[in-house]
């Protein structure tokens, strides 16, 4: 019985290996889905939808999707663009987002899509939330006016650092990332060293004194853009 499962992504052959994903597949194949919730070597989340794309006519998420015989996935089309990019401009409208200003600029995740998809001002009007900044902690903080409630930092604390300092907390509007102390970031065991601290795409969990260490034109996404990287190895193996 054969272990490789072939399907079609924007009607290029692509094969995968039983449990992978559309994402996974995708990625191994040199084809960039854009993503925001996904982060390597944790477990599929499914949240930010950024990843939709269609199979077989339907949305699904490229991250949480299992790949099988034959199937259709539809990646690249004008009505995916259009998700997509009404997804992005919400992140930005929900939260308070000032970029020039970010220590994070020129490597936010968010920031990189927008870019891609050729957003320059959200077509949403901007809801300005009033969100706290946790700073108590004397190497690391927490700016929720930035979050985009990915679940990164959920997943990461969770799964590789073993420790659960961060939760969600809230519905709707009032849904936020929460630490696990009855007080503030410093009373909780977090580090800098923390996988939970490169995994947030965002500029919401920051390492101090380290702001702007990197000059404009060395960033990571200062001259290639988001994706750039996966959609390499189609170049190399094609």
């Amino acid at each position: 019985m054969s272990t490789t499962i072939t399907f079609t992504i924007d009607g290029v052959d692509v094969q995968g290996e039983p449990g992978q994903t559309i994402m996974q597949a995708a990625d191994a194949a040199g084809i960039y889905i854009p993503r925001l919730c996904a982060f390597e070597d944790l477990s599929p989340h499914g949240s930010c939808r950024v990843c939709t794309v269609m199979v077989n006519g339907r949305p699904q998420s490229a991250c949480t999707q299992p790949i099988s015989e034959g199937m259709t996935v539809e990646n690249n089309t004008d009505e995916i663009t259009e998700i997509r990019k009404d997804i992005i401009e919400m992140l930005f409208v929900e939260g308070n987002h000032y970029c020039m200003f970010c220590e994070k600029s020129g490597n936010c995740e968010l920031q990189a899509l927008a870019y891609r998809f050729g957003i320059a001002v959200p077509k949403f009007p901007y809801l300005w939330p009033e969100r706290d900044v946790d700073a108590s902690h004397p190497d690391i903080l927490i700016d929720r006016n930035r979050c985009i409630l990915c679940g990164r930092c959920v997943r990461a604390s969770r799964d590789v650092d073993g420790k659960t300092i961060f939760e969600f907390v809230g519905r709707g509007p009032n849904k936020r990332v929460a630490v696990n102390a009855e007080a503030n970031l410093k009373d909780t065991d977090a580090a800098v060293t923390d996988t939970a601290m490169d995994a947030c795409p965002v500029g919401a969990l920051l390492k101090k004194r380290v702001g702007y260490a990197t000059p404009v034109g060395e960033r990571r996404y200062d001259h290639n853009p988001i994706g750039s990287d996966i959609e390499s190895k189609r170049t190399t193996t094609a």
